[in-house]
Parts: C-alpha cells; sequence; structure tokens
C-alpha cells in the first residue's frame, strides 16, 4: 500500500516546511504541496505535527556480556523500544573479547537479529587484537560482510582493550579498507590504579565509580588516541565523549587536520554525577562509562550540539536489571535481590557493577524536551545530531537518515502537543528500572514508519515481527599511506 502524509511539517537537517510526503514501495516518491493520494494509499493527516527523517542510533548494547552474564535485551524487545521511541535504525556494538574470533562474532550477532528485528540495524565490528591472519578476517567482515566500521576500547584491558601495537595496526587497516574507527577513550592503566587504591581505602561503593575515572582519564585516552589517528590517517569517530577538556583537545586535533567526529550520549545531557551518589545502592543504576559528570560539563555539552562541534547523539543503550545484574557489585555477601540469579556469595565493589543505562526508547524525546523545548537546540540540529549525521557517517546516507525522493520511507510523525512521564511502567524495555524515572517529557513519536510499513500509530504499537533488515554497508576505498 502507498502512503501520503499531508499537511506535517516537513523536518531535515537542512530545513523545514509545511507540506505532503508521498511513499510508494518503501521508499520516498514526492515531496511537495497538494500531492494527490494515487489509488490504494492510506492518507494520514499530520496538521500541527514534525514529520522527521527516522532517527538513527549509533550507538546500542543489544546482546551485552559482563562477567559470565548477558543484559536482559533481545532484538524483539530492543528494537520494539526503539521504534516507540522514534528509532528506525540502530547499530549495534558487536564486540568480541581477546578470546573470540571476530567472524564468529559478527555472524552471531547477525544470527541473533535476523527475523527478529522491527527496526533496521547494521554493527560495528569491535577489534579486540591484531595478530597473524587478523587483517584477512577485518577485510572480510568489512568487504563481505557488509561492515565498514570497527570499535576500540582503550580502556578495559585484558578483555576488550588493545595495546598500542595493534591500535596501530587496526588503523592503518582501516585507513586501507576506507573504514571509520569508533573508540571508547580512558587511559586504562590510570583507570586500574585508581580502582585499586580505592577499594584499598575501602571505598567500594558505586558513588566512588566516577572518582576511578576523572575528567582526566578521559582527555588521557583522547590524547592518546589522537596521536595514533594522525599517525595513521584514519578517519575516527570517539564515542561516549561525556566532558569539555575532551572535546576541547578533540577541537584541537581537528585544527591539525585529524579526522575526527565527536559523539555524546543522551544520560550525559540530563543527569549528574549526584545521581551515582544516592543512597541504599540505588547509584548503581547510573553507571556507565566514562562516568556522568557535573552540571558544568552537562552545560558544556549542549553548548557544543547547538554550534556544531559535537556531531551525533546515542543512547549507549544497555539493558542490565538493578535487582540483578547491577547487584554483582554491592558490598555485602547478599547482595543480590532475586534467587534465580547466581552469584558467588562474596562481597562486591563498583568495578563489578555492569556500566550502561537502558536508554534506546527515550534518547530523541530527551533532546527534544531538553533541547527543543528549552531551547538549547533547534530541530534541524535535533535531526542532524539523532538521524542525519549518524547516517553519514556510517555509510547509510542518503536512503537513510533524510526525507528526499529516492530515500526509504522511514518516517517519523511527531506530536509536539503530547506530555507524559517517563517511567518503567509504562516503557517497552526488558529492564526493571528506568535511567530517567519520573522526569516529564515533551513530544513524542506518533506514528513512525520503517521502509513504509506502519510499526506505531496513534502512539501504539503495530509492528510486524522481523520487518527490520541488515543494512550491509560499503566502504570508502582509499590507497593505503606510503
Amino acid at each position: 500500500m502507498n502512503l501520503l502524509i499531508r499537511n506535517g511539517e516537513v523536518v531535515t537537517a537542512e530545513g523545514h516546511f509545511v507540506g505532503d510526503v508521498l511513499c510508494r514501495n518503501g521508499v520516498i516518491a514526492a515531496i511537495g504541496l497538494g500531492l494527490e493520494a494515487p489509488p490504494n494509499t492510506e492518507i494520514i493527516d499530520a496538521t500541527g505535527q514534525y514529520v522527521f527523517p527516522g532517527f538513527i542510533d549509533p550507538h546500542v548494547h543489544v546482546h551485552a556480556p559482563f562477567m559470565g552474564t548477558f543484559s536482559k535485551d533481545d532484538y524483539s524487545i530492543a528494537s520494539r523500544a526503539a521504534l516507540l521511541g522514534g528509532t528506525t535504525t540502530m547499530i549495534e556494538m558487536c564486540c568480541p573479547s581477546r578470546k573470540e574470533d571476530p567472524l564468529d562474532a559478527i555472524q552471531l550477532c547477525k544470527k541473533n537479529a535476523a527475523g527478529t528485528s522491527f527496526c533496521d540495524y547494521s554493527f560495528h565490528m569491535g577489534v579486540s587484537r591484531f595478530g597473524d591472519g587478523t587483517a584477512e578476517l577485518l577485510r572480510e567482515i568489512v568487504e563481505d560482510e557488509g561492515i565498514t566500521s570497527f570499535k576500540i576500547f582503550l580502556a578495559y584491558q585484558g578483555s576488550y582493550g588493545i595495546e598500542d601495537t595493534e591500535l596501530f595496526q587496526t588503523l592503518s587497516l582501516a585507513h586501507d579498507l576506507g573504514v571509520i574507527v569508533t573508540a571508547h577513550c580512558e587511559n586504562a592503566d590510570l583507570v586500574s590504579e585508581n580502582q585499586k587504591k580505592l577499594i584499598a581505602e575501602g571505598k567500594t561503593g558505586p558513588e566512588w565509580h566516577g572518582a576511578s575515572r576523572p575528567v582526566t582519564v578521559e582527555t588521557g585516552g583522547c590524547r592518546h588516541f589522537m596521536t595514533f589517528a594522525e599517525m595513521t590517517g584514519a578517519e575516527v569517530y570517539v564515542v561516549n565523549t561525556s566532558c569539555s577538556p575532551a572535546i576541547e583537545l578533540l577541537q584541537e586535533a581537528r585544527k591539525r587536520g585529524v579526522k575526527v567526529w565527536i559523539e555524546t550520549a543522551s544520560p550525559y545531557l540530563v543527569l549528574d554525577e549526584s545521581y551515582a551518589e544516592l543512597p541504599d545502592f540505588e547509584g548503581a543504576k547510573y553507571l556507565m562509562n566514562p562516568p556522568i559528570r557535573s552540571q558544568e560539563h552537562r552545560d558544556f555539552l549542549w553548548k557544543c550540539l547547538a554550534d556544531g562541534t559535537i556531531d551525533s547523539v546515542a543512547s549507549d543503550h544497555a539493558a542490565f536489571d538493578f535487582a540483578t545484574h547491577k547487584h554483582m557489585g554491592h558490598p555485602s555477601k547478599d547482595r543480590c535481590m532475586d534467587a534465580d540469579f547466581k552469584l558467588s556469595g562474596k562481597p562486591g565493589n563498583f568495578t563489578m557493577i555492569p556500566n550502561g543505562l537502558p536508554g534506546i526508547e527515550e534518547r530523541v524525546k530527551i533532546l527534544y524536551t531538553e533541547g527543543v523545548r528549552r531551547g538549547r537546540i533547534d530541530l534541524q540540529t535535533l535531526v542532524r545530531v539523532a538521524s542525519t549525521q549518524p547516517a553519514e557517517l556510517f555509510g547509510l546516507y542518503p536512503k537513510k537518515g533524510t526525507i528526499a525522493p529516492g530515500s526509504d520511507a522511514d518516517l517519523v510523525i511527531w506530536n509536539p502537543a503530547w506530555t507524559g512521564v517517563i517511567s518503567a511502567e509504562t516503557h517497552a524495555m526488558a529492564t526493571d528500572y528506568s535511567a530517567y524515572e519520573g522526569r516529564p517529557v515533551e513530544g513524542r513519536a506518533e506514528h513512525v514508519m520503517v521502509r513504509g510499513k506502519i510499526m506505531v500509530r496513534d502512539g501504539n504499537w503495530v509492528g510486524e515481527t522481523g520487518w527490520g533488515k541488515f543494512l550491509p554497508r560499503v566502504a570508502k576505498k582509499r590507497k593505503a599511506l606510503v
């Protein structure tokens, strides 16, 4: 069936105007005023509402391992929550450990999503080691599996963290293949030493997590990464940027010609360090890496979104339950609230708390409410950082990330008059808590389409199982450095 959206305010990264959008066979066929509806066309009146391109979350963890357990999501749950929040495409971090085979890992990720995901999806390929045969495997993953972005960690040494020689080899190969490298930037040795010191002093609760990974640790990781990016000429993308010194350092690298893009995550925009200090272990709900910072850094992030310094906003969604997963790090022996969840019985500490917050469903609501409605950013910036720029950076544009003839009919009709309150009682995510519990929000995704298929209608779920497709991407070919 065809679809005609009439009289909505069509918003792209370039501007906005009142008009109609006609969709045929899953793609946008025409944009204009007073478009005629062909036979067998459903008409939606979007008067007084925005029509956005489908939003893209460039950084999610669906199948996330941690200390022998996994996050609570599967693709059915995560993709449904994504669509209810207006996200029509997500890119998962496929992160094998140093002991795992990367090709096996990416094929497992594809298997987990195939026939299950409601929204479209792709992956970043984690590179946790670089030895004999790694270059050939990664080349195969890029050329045959359609994965054109890598993910590396400068933290988590011994599991996911990469050594300097491996870092240089990965970036050099990425430059040769035309692949962009996303990176988690923290100084792993400093984190380790800080953690040991705090725990030896009996400082084991979640309120000490931030002290173990201060701003200097993140900034140092960014400086280290920029050195290697500059040496290799690789295109790079720093994830989860949380603080002003790190962003200022990345801006200086840009001035020197380093091809670096900057991501922040929605928790950094509305939460602050005081959440990790909540009593009765409640602070464990808010642990992520790098940690959530003070309000001055939060204000700086909004400024950088408005002026274009920050390129994208992700959710960094990771669905770990509070009652079970997060209690792995409780300092008492009897720390688990769920008898079916197996633990060692030994006292825990903040290093054992799974990091990450559930948030794929709330990212766009937060950006719209706290950004657009509060006057911090405009509508075009919202689209740029949550849709268009991720599509451009990760090889999905112009099929995704814009409203234009020939683009996929991934569309969100946004009702700005709707108001509500975020709560774990009503969210679609699998977790037993919300990181934004009780937060008022304005506006919601009223109708959501993926390739012309209506998945959310009048704010209610009507999705079709398995509608989501894997999105193979093609790398930008370039010559190796001499």
